[in-house]
């Protein structure tokens, strides 16, 4: 396609190679068979929650309908990067073509803006159990909740939209190949033959909004609920609410720190080896050990899975 930049003819790119893991040809077999069985694992383990989250009553509170929307985004999440990185693997010609690479972004970025929200809400949810438990069910109302989970939604989309507006406007004319096994901003502005300056200061005020800030808000609900605990004088009742909590905590420092580690070691573009790998474990480990680590520790989803088993039984 031929464009005009700065007075000259240039021949701007349309499709992108993902060049993936191909640096490892000895282990492309097993590389394969480890991801196809991690996203079935995490394709299984988010169903079988959200299903069972549905189907048992004693879970229609407002935690549960936080938690069944977090399995629903990572599995869009998951299914937006790994079917393309596994059909890649025996492809002579890994490409992907411009629509997709952007379309493909734009899912990832709305369902991670979108969950880093979420994070936060349901941080709320707990401050809110804990820190006024006579007040909970008052406060948080099904109304509330649905127009929290909606927020999230449209403050992903919104962010993402920006996003895909600003890689719009860019022109892709030099190399096309992306060190990575997904489209990634900061490797497509690498690649772009223009001024990328407003796509850059952009990605660092949605990094500010919705990084930064939803982990402080994470911090301070999590600041009152450690004073509220800690003014529980029984020891079954700290450990009951330090139980509650624990789930979440344990979620939030994975999707934390996986994806600042991830964001400042690519913020300059860099795909070596140990980013790719690094961004498996945001991409791919984190979507797939959310479920469990809400489910290991948690008596009532534990009660819901014999509940279910019984039911099963009696049909």
């Amino acid at each position: 396609m031929e464009a005009m930049i700065k007075g000259k003819n240039i021949t701007e790119i349309t499709q992108f190679i993902l060049l993936g893991f191909s640096d490892f040809p000895q282990i492309t077999a097993l590389l394969f068979v480890i991801f196809l069985t991690l996203y079935i694992t995490a394709l299984t383990w988010n169903l079988s929650l959200i299903v069972l989250i549905r189907m048992d009553s004693y879970l229609h509170t407002p935690m549960y309908f936080f938690l069944s929307n977090l399995a629903f985004i990572d599995l869009c999440y998951i299914t937006s990067t790994v079917p393309k990185m596994l059909s890649n693997f025996f492809q002579e010609k890994q490409t992907i073509s411009f629509v997709d690479c952007i379309v493909q972004y734009f899912i990832l970025s709305t369902m991670g803006l979108t969950e880093s929200c979420l994070m936060t809400v349901m941080a709320y949810d707990r401050y809110a159990a804990i820190c006024n438990p006579l007040l909970y069910s008052s406060i948080m109302s099904p109304s509330l909740c649905a127009r929290m989970l909606l927020g999230s939604y449209a403050a992903g989309l919104v962010g993402s939209v920006s996003q895909v507006c600003a890689l719009l406007q860019l022109h892709f004319c030099g190399s096309n190949v992306i060190r990575h096994f997904f489209c990634d901003m900061p490797q497509l502005l690498n690649l772009s033959c223009i001024d990328t300056l407003f796509a850059q200061i952009l990605l660092a005020v949605l990094t500010t909004l919705f990084g930064f800030s939803n982990a402080l808000a994470i911090m301070i609900s999590y600041g009152h609920i450690i004073l509220s605990i800690m003014k529980i004088t029984s020891v079954k009742g700290r450990s009951k609410s330090f139980n509650t909590c624990a789930s979440h905590v344990t979620a939030v420092s994975l999707f934390y720190t996986s994806s600042v580690f991830v964001y400042l070691s690519s913020s300059s573009g860099g795909s070596s080896s140990f980013d790719r790998f690094a961004s498996v474990f945001y991409n791919v480990m984190i979507p797939m050990l959310n479920p469990l680590v809400y489910s290991l520790r948690n008596k009532e989803i534990r009660d819901a899975v014999k509940r279910l088993k019984k039911k099963l039984g009696c049909c």
